[in-house]
């Protein structure tokens, strides 16, 4: 098994920065996923790990080699795309033995290592199977199957699941971890699928414009995001960011006021232009909130809902921001709420360099 380490990796297209600085080191057996937007360079980076793409500069290490000049076939990894890939016209069987038969593998060790991989994904039954009488999770399977029978040191992911339907997704997602628990080998691996990332890395690495924004737990990526955009970009809904002053410890957002001086709250005491954020979920309807400081508290008229089953997101104006936030289900449209927030769910940030300040 092997760690993989980046130092300083740059890619350029022409004049057009892809990659910009990246440094990052993944630990050996560590499941790190690599999440952000489209066109942010997560695959570009995954390709460039992978040596389907040279860096403009810098140097990629796998265990301790670095393998710049090393070509694909030889860095001891395998890849998953988003598209199966599978051979039409071969079996299960022979789609997963294909690239370890033109390696020209001895035909018992292909057995042992496919029929291994079989076991692994549930796939015994399947290996006469043309890929056209398998389901999409099953396709994924073997495409994974492929990758497990080289027993490489690295697995790489490239949206692998993009294709299925959400409910497969979902079990998809837990296969995954399920079989990177059983290989116990290092996985990195590319969505652009926040819920994704939160529910499947041991650690994420936020990226944007060819840059990483935040590389942590999903605990504390979720909870302590470093910026704006990390806060605005991970979660099912993004948080809600308001433009806010602090003066004497006297917080003003949306003409709403709260005195921070009295609250045990860790606030900016030398920054007077800020950015208050908060998740949907911390901002309650009044008679499900408690807390023994100052309760931040105001009405709204919701004038937009959606149904989640056992709760509603509800959104609604505060000033000239449009805010959500989290009601029962039993919600009744158009009544107006009287929501609470718990000071100490307050997370701010700096208003120019949209840095976190707490």
């Amino acid at each position: 098994m092997a760690k993989v380490v980046l130092k300083n990796i740059t890619k350029r297209f022409g004049k057009k920065t892809i990659l910009d600085d990246i440094s990052l080191e993944i630990k050996d057996k560590e499941f790190v996923v690599l999440v952000g937007a489209s066109g942010c360079g997560k695959s570009t980076l995954l390709r460039t790990i992978a040596g389907l793409e040279k860096p403009t500069s810098g140097e990629i290490y796998i265990g301790s080699k670095c393998v710049n000049g090393v070509l694909p076939k030889d860095r001891d990894i395998a890849m998953v795309f988003q598209s199966y890939a599978l051979y039409p016209h071969l079996s299960v069987y022979d789609n997963m033995a294909f690239g370890l038969t033109v390696r020209k593998t001895a035909k018992c060790e292909i057995k042992r290592r496919v029929n291994n991989a079989a076991e692994i994904l549930g796939l015994e039954d399947y290996l006469d199977y043309k890929p056209r009488e398998l389901s999409g999770g099953q396709r994924q399977r073997v495409a994974l199957g492929r990758a497990i029978v080289r027993e490489p040191k690295v697995f790489l992911m490239d949206e692998p699941l993009s294709n299925l339907d959400a409910k497969l997704r979902v079990a998809m997602r837990s296969e995954i971890k399920k079989l990177h628990k059983k290989l116990n080998t290092t996985f990195i691996y590319v969505t652009h699928d926040q819920t994704e990332a939160l529910t499947m890395g041991d650690r994420i690495v936020v990226l944007d414009k060819g840059k990483i924004q935040q590389a942590d737990s999903a605990q504390n990526i979720y909870n302590h995001p470093k910026n704006t955009f990390v806060a605005t970009f991970m979660g099912a809904y993004p948080m809600n960011l308001f433009p806010a002053t602090i003066e004497d410890g006297l917080l003003n957002f949306a003409n709403i006021y709260v005195n921070l001086a009295t609250t045990p709250v860790d606030y900016p005491k030398n920054v007077k232009d800020v950015i208050v954020g908060i998740r949907v979920e911390d901002i309650v309807d009044k008679t499900n909130a408690s807390y023994p400081f100052n309760l931040i508290k105001f009405t709204a008229v919701p004038d937009f809902e959606e149904t989640l089953g056992a709760d509603k997101v509800v959104y609604f104006k505060t000033g000239d921001v449009e805010t959500l936030a989290k009601v029962p289900a039993e919600y009744a449209r158009g009544s107006a709420i009287e929501f609470s927030i718990n000071p100490m769910k307050l997370k701010f940030f700096d208003a120019k360099t949209k840095e976190a300040l707490n």
